[in-house]
């Protein structure tokens, strides 16, 4: 079973900036799009940014040009580096594989690293 391991949440003050790590075992990074999710309290989990095999990325207009995504295949590892953080941008993120048909996840959810913004 594929497994999916987040890693490098923490606190932060406002302005600040946070490299978030997502791990995989198998193939499931290397053979499809990447996507970085958020969940903040009493919201539903949103898509914040994605990469495909090719590197092309797309961002959710709430973190476009303060959020970038990027991947290391030889690693099995994708990255999202973040940066003039907000305390909106506060929630627990999650990395999962997308489908090629719906961009619906794939892969069993990690338990997430959480991501505080606070001064």
């Amino acid at each position: 079973q594929v497994q999916l391991v987040e890693s490098g949440g923490g606190l932060v003050q406002p302005g600040g900036s946070l490299r978030l790590s997502c791990s995989a075992s198998g193939s499931i990074l290397n053979t499809n799009t990447m996507g970085w999710y958020r969940q903040a309290p009493g919201k539903e989990r949103e898509l914040v940014a994605a990469i495909t095999t090719g590197g092309r990325t797309n961002y959710a207009r709430s973190v476009k040009d303060r959020f970038t995504i990027s991947r290391d295949n030889a690693k099995n590892t994708v990255y999202l580096q973040m940066s003039t953080l907000k305390p909106e941008d506060t929630a627990v993120y999650y990395c999962n594989a997308l489908s090629a048909v719906d961009n619906s996840p794939l892969g069993v959810w990690g338990q997430g690293t959480l991501v505080t913004v606070s001064s």
